[in-house]
């Protein structure tokens, strides 16, 4: 298994990004997917996730309505649409599957947002 994130960077307050996770070695479209994040000095928490086909997704309640979990099983990519973004969502954001009982992770992308 293996998760590659991209997408991350540098942006305003108000601004958006968009974060991608390129997903290998499983068959992608069997699992649901997820966003957690880790800021400086905090445990890492669930941010969103999206059903194996997508007709489903959760968010944390500081992120609703700014944030919105897509995937494309055609390309084996799970994204995360952010909007809005305020300094508190500064992090480094990790993908996630969960698979036969382990969880796997990507090594991250790290979003700052700051002015």
């Amino acid at each position: 298994v293996q998760l590659v994130e991209s997408g991350g960077g540098l942006v305003q307050p108000g601004g958006s990004l968009r974060l991608s996770c390129a997903a290998s070695g499983f068959t992608f479209s069997s699992y649901p997917m997820s966003w957690y994040r880790q800021a400086t000095g905090k445990e890492r928490e669930l941010v969103a996730t999206i059903t194996n086909v997508g007709g489903s997704t959760n968010y944390a309640d500081s992120v609703k309505g700014r944030f919105t979990i897509s995937r494309d099983n055609a390309k084996n990519t799970v994204y995360l649409q952010m909007n809005n973004l305020k300094p508190e969502d500064t992090a480094v954001y990790y993908c996630n599957v969960i698979r036969w009982g382990l969880l796997y992770w990507g090594q991250g992308t790290q979003v700052t947002v700051s002015s």
